[in-house]
């Protein structure tokens, strides 16, 4: 197939590019570098099949105009704006990025009948209630303007499914981590903590560290989000993906750092939009495609452990 990735050069991005051209498909790339790095795909740039990258802005219909010319059969669409803080400091630019951008996105796959994979988040849901996890039927809740962006991106992307008979998928993965995902201050808290643990510093914790969070290996998340582009059984669908285990973030520093004296906890800078108990019910996914998750939370650590200690000059 002929398909493009939005977000191409981002952290989950890259892992779906990568997917795409293993399953031998005609692979276009588009980001605007704002949180993706040229150095996510640089391994990429002389395949066959990566047939280009295109450096810019979901925000540019003429640019998008082009783009589709192609007359792609999916669009895997994860460009977004990903930060809580930054929607919160500056709620704008999440909008225009998350919903203006989604919905030129989406105009151009109608027009061109093309399949829309939406990569929404978990951070639009409620906080679990019990140990059965969090369904697609959970309730949601815009606690900042990132969860209140993707939200209505969501709701975007299904409504031209029911007007328009045009296949979309929103896609919900919760916690993502893994190689190439950055240690800094828009990285992961994986990452972020065992970067700081190679170099002998301490692990930071906003709040009680008492929150949970389901951390899904973002290989497993990229065969997720790719299996709902090459699956018609998902279409017009919410589908969750997580590894259905949930830990506190007290329990993951301990984990990595191993020292309880190097955990440090600090005044939480966005309260009022924490969820604080997310556990995924990846049960739809199961069902639908078949899929579950193969890296445990053990697993995934160390192989992006050893990821960080050989590229932490990149990164």
């Amino acid at each position: 197939m002929k398909i493009v990735v939005t977000g191409g050069a981002g952290f989950i991005g890259r892992w779906v590019v990568k997917r795409l051209l293993e399953d031998g498909h005609e692979v276009w790339a588009l980001d605007d570098l704002s949180n993706g790095r040229t150095e996510n795909i640089a391994e990429f740039m002389e395949h066959p099949r990566l047939k280009e990258f295109v450096k810019g802005d979901i925000k540019n219909i003429e640019l998008l105009d082009k783009l589709f010319l192609n007359r792609f059969d999916i669009c895997y669409h994860l460009a977004a704006s990903i930060n809580v803080q930054d929607s919160i400091d500056d709620p704008r630019t999440t909008f225009e990025n998350d919903v203006t951008g989604t919905f030129n996105v989406l105009e151009q796959c109608k027009k061109h009948n093309t399949k829309i994979v939406f990569m929404s988040t978990c951070m639009v849901y409620d906080r679990a209630n019990d140990a059965t996890g969090i369904t697609e039927l959970h309730p949601v809740k815009p606690a900042s303007p990132y969860a209140g962006s993707k939200i209505a991106g969501e709701n975007m992307v299904l409504s031209y499914w029911y007007a328009y008979g045009m296949p979309a998928v929103v896609v919900r993965p919760f916690n993502t981590y893994g190689p190439f995902q950055k240690t800094g201050g828009e990285g992961g808290v994986i990452a972020i903590f065992i970067k700081n643990s190679l170099a002998g510093l301490d692990l930071g914790i906003y709040g009680s560290g008492e929150q949970t969070r389901d951390f899904l290996y973002v290989e497993d998340c990229a065969s997720f989000v790719v299996q709902c582009g090459y699956n018609e059984a998902v279409n017009g669908e919410i589908v969750n993906a997580g590894l259905g285990r949930d830990v506190t973030i007290n329990e993951l520093a301990l984990l990595i750092a191993k020292d309880e004296t190097k955990i440090k906890h600090l005044p939480h800078i966005h309260p009022q939009s924490e969820i604080m108990k997310l556990l995924c019910n990846y049960g739809k996914a199961k069902c639908l495609l078949d899929w579950q998750p193969h890296h445990s939370l053990a697993q995934g650590i160390n192989e992006t452990e050893q990821w960080i200690r050989v590229n932490s000059a990149l990164i």
